[in-house]
């Protein structure tokens, strides 16, 4: 599931921007269709434009009935009535995601045999302090065994001792859920610290769930900005 809202916040309409001759949209849906690893990827919207530019292609969209807040709440009204178990979410702005890191947050699941994990992600290494200290970089901490503490716009850890050894990790906008968990999500109010950071996996977070990190070494890039678009424009080339 690729959630798409056309209106977003800092980039308005940076779905629709073109990239190689085609929309990031449809970068991002062919680039998930081409892992192999789906029954079937669907575009959620709602936008004309964006549902009509998938459809177009051969490709497969939903539109969403209701304002959503977020990608979890727009992907659990679109799956809410489908026979599935495991859903994942690739965010619509990220037009180079690969097979390695969807396989990575899908092996979780075959790994869980007690089912006690709710959700996967992915995390990567940064070392940049411009990107650390960027707020539009979600960066997150983890416990011994890879579940996620805690989401933040902020550095953490903050390095008290000005330690160089300190690492830091950006989550990635790739996620892996049960279905209970994201019809947990879509009924559940927004708590302090979601709204405070706007970041919706600190929703799953303050109810309990379990979230299961993954480290990839795939970079990416998520376009998020003007600058944004103009490196990966300029690398795809």
């Amino acid at each position: 599931m690729i959630p798409a809202r056309y209106a977003a916040s800092r980039f308005p309409a940076k779905l629709m921007q073109d990239l190689a001759g085609k929309p990031v949209i449809l970068r991002t849906y062919q680039a998930a269709v081409h892992t192999k690893l789906f029954d079937e990827v669907y575009v959620v919207t709602d936008s004309n434009v964006i549902y009509d530019t998938i459809v177009k292609e051969g490709g497969l969209a939903i539109m969403s009935q209701k304002e959503h807040d977020c990608g979890s709440d727009r992907i659990a009204e679109a799956v809410m009535q489908m026979d599935v178990d495991i859903i994942v979410n690739v965010q619509g702005d990220e037009p180079f995601t690969d097979r390695e890191s969807l396989e990575g947050v899908m092996q979780v699941f075959e790994d869980d045999t007690h089912k006690e994990i709710d959700l996967a992600s992915l995390m990567v290494k940064i070392t940049d302090e411009e990107e650390i200290n960027n707020p539009n970089t979600v960066k997150v901490i983890v416990d011994n065994r890879d579940f996620a503490l805690y989401f933040s716009r902020s550095p953490i850890p903050y390095p008290r001792a000005k330690n160089d050894d300190t690492v830091y990790f950006k989550h990635k906008g790739i996620y892996a859920f049960r279905k209970s968990a994201l019809m947990d999500f879509q009924r559940l109010p927004m708590l302090q610290l979601e709204a405070t950071e706007k970041i919706e996996a600190i929703r799953y977070l303050e109810y309990g769930k379990k979230i299961k990190m993954v480290e990839t070494t795939v970079q990416g890039i998520e376009i998020d900005t003007p600058e944004d678009l103009k490196k990966a424009q300029k690398a795809w080339k």
